[in-house]
């Protein structure tokens, strides 16, 4: 704890992704303790109103009030992308681990199929994933579609990273030692590469929260959920645009470049982290 506070102190970055993704949450969650869900459904509000005091953000063509859309819309969105993040960490971890460690032929079968997928467009598969189970979606569901394609890149990334720790010279003394695969894999890869999983699973949130709200605006999203990205797309079928309805507009996209900076601020700052050399330049 204290040498985490030590880098938030001496890595602007990292403070102030922290603080921007942190009071992103903070609103939603405590938004929620003062704001009624069903003010977030449609014909719960009189419709396109503009921001007052009874709806502060207004409404939109649907009789949504738009206050009440973006607190819960918010974690809507951040817990769809920790959900996939942490699924496509752990199963592409889990493989990448495998895949460097083990070598022969599990190494080449996830290798293989890990190329193949690479060189499909992700968005292809998870449009037509999304378009298959279209009406029955949920937040929860959209995680798991955009998960299905997440493992991909760290399972290549973290096989790299392994390939070049496993034969360091903590890992041949636990061998001799008498230790097993898994064994070492736990207690000596893992803690070392922690640093490195922790910011791959900040890349990872962003990603599938980036794959959602494009799904989600393409109308490939769990229509009854007010998630940002299912806002963004309301926005865009209602034509906001042209009926000049800013507050339906500026709300929703201020709360996603909030998050994208703040994850990459936090992606930037665990560099530090992750990359012996810019610790030691710091």
């Amino acid at each position: 704890m204290t040498q985490l506070k030590l880098y938030l102190v001496r890595n602007p970055s990292l403070l102030l992704g922290v603080l921007l993704v942190g009071g992103l949450l903070a609103f939603s969650l405590i938004g929620s303790l003062f704001v009624d869900e069903r003010m977030a459904r449609p014909l719960s509000a009189p419709p396109s109103q503009p921001p007052s005091a009874e709806h502060l953000f207004g409404s939109d063509s649907q009789g949504r009030d738009l206050f009440a859309v973006l607190v819960y819309g918010t974690w809507l969105t951040v817990r769809l992308g920790l959900i996939a993040g942490a699924i496509g960490i752990a199963v592409g971890g889990s493989l990448g681990f495998v895949a460097a460690y083990f070598g022969g032929w599990p190494d080449r079968i996830i290798n293989f199929v890990t190329d193949v997928l690479l060189t499909v467009p992700a968005l292809l598969i998870l449009v037509i994933i999304a378009s298959a189970f279209k009406e029955g979606l949920t937040p929860t569901s959209m995680a798991l579609i955009v998960a299905s394609l997440a493992w991909r890149r760290p399972a290549r990334q973290i096989r790299s990273q392994v390939l070049v720790m496993r034969n360091a010279g903590y890992v041949n003394t636990a061998r001799i030692s008498g230790a097993g695969p898994f064994e070492i894999i736990f207690a000596e890869l893992v803690p070392n590469l922690l640093p490195y999983l922790v910011a791959s699973f900040v890349t990872a949130v962003s990603a599938a929260v980036l794959a959602s709200i494009g799904l989600e605006a393409m109308g490939l999203g769990p229509k009854n959920a007010p998630t940002l990205g299912m806002t963004i797309y309301y926005m865009m079928n209602f034509s906001a645009f042209l009926l000049k309805m800013w507050w339906w507009i500026v709300p929703p996209i201020m709360a996603l470049v909030t998050l994208f900076v703040g994850l990459y601020l936090i992606n930037t700052g665990l560099d530090e982290l992750a990359n012996p050399r810019l610790r030691k330049r710091v």
